[in-house]
């Protein structure tokens, strides 16, 4: 078959993700001191997005050297499981975000450690039901006319996925609005405590705020064009728009390692360890707490 930019696009970006990826769950691993809840779901996020560029790099060589429908309706299940649980694992985070300024008090007990693997456990358990979905025999490999975008899947396949989408996207926006209450609750309590907002309370509300849009635009903006093409989308239209929404879709995963754990002070020290095989002590760092952002 003659090679398609497009897929060696994708390709390329799957071999990005799984190795910023990898070097995230090797981290958590290697360091005793993660193993906090906020590091367990940015190790369940590291480990989705890693298993995506694995299936993105997979879906390539399969589709030019092993051309095969089974292998295919394997390998589209594999992404669709992947991509679920890297989007779920961004909701728990967010969820356990809101907990953590919320129930600031409670939040280092059991309650919270059994809440966030039960959140875990829900969400891979989902995701792999909606990758397991075509394999058992949601596609249109015998019927053509219910094809979708996304071959082989059926449009009714693509439109629950989508929906599912849509759905998380709106509890995120909507925690992460109830997020930005609390912190400018804070910082007016604060206010009327010293009696005057200091200008670094301002600055750092606002920064916390600005960071709070960035993260959801950025996953806004990779998501939703895919999710609303999927929907409105015709597998007859040229093939270039699926992949022209397609491919910002995985630069999500290749941007999450950048925003949740390269940016942690915890991670950047193993990581100095790891690769040093020394910690510095004249590098300065700082424990964050999962409310930050």
């Amino acid at each position: 078959a003659v090679l398609n930019p497009w897929d060696v696009m994708l390709c390329v970006s799957g071999t990005a993700i799984a190795c910023e990826n990898a070097l995230v769950v090797a981290i958590i691993c290697y360091s005793p001191a993660l193993r906090t809840p906020m590091f367990v779901l940015v190790g369940s996020l590291a480990t989705a997005d890693l298993l995506a560029g694995l299936g993105l790099i997979l879906n390539f060589v399969f589709q030019y050297v092993i051309r095969s429908e089974t292998v295919s309706l394997l390998t589209v299940g594999f992404l669709v499981a992947s991509f679920a649980a890297s989007v779920s694992s961004l909701l728990a985070i967010t969820v356990d975000r809101y907990l953590s300024l919320y129930n600031a008090l409670t939040y280092y007990s059991e309650r919270t450690v059994l809440c966030i693997h039960t959140m875990l456990a829900g969400a891979w358990g989902v995701s792999l039901c909606l990758g397991l979905l075509p394999v058992l025999g949601w596609n249109c490999l015998h019927d053509r006319t219910t094809c979708s975008i996304v071959r082989p899947l059926t449009k009714s396949n693509v439109t629950l996925l989508s929906a599912s989408f849509f759905l998380i996207f709106l509890v995120m926006l909507h925690l992460y609005i109830e997020i930005c209450k609390i912190v400018c609750r804070h910082a007016h309590q604060i206010a009327l405590q010293q009696h005057f907002l200091t200008a670094s309370h301002y600055v750092a509300t606002k920064k916390g705020v600005s960071t709070l849009a960035i993260i959801l635009g950025t996953f806004g903006a990779s998501w939703l064009p895919f999710a609303i093409y999927c929907v409105v989308g015709n597998p007859d239209y040229p093939s270039v728009y699926t992949y022209a929404t397609l491919l910002p879709a995985t630069y999500n995963s290749m941007i999450n390692p950048i925003i949740y754990a390269y940016r942690n002070q915890e991670i950047q020290r193993s990581m100095w360890v790891l690769f040093c095989g020394c910690f510095q002590a004249k590098v300065s760092f700082r424990s964050r707490s999962p409310s930050d952002v």
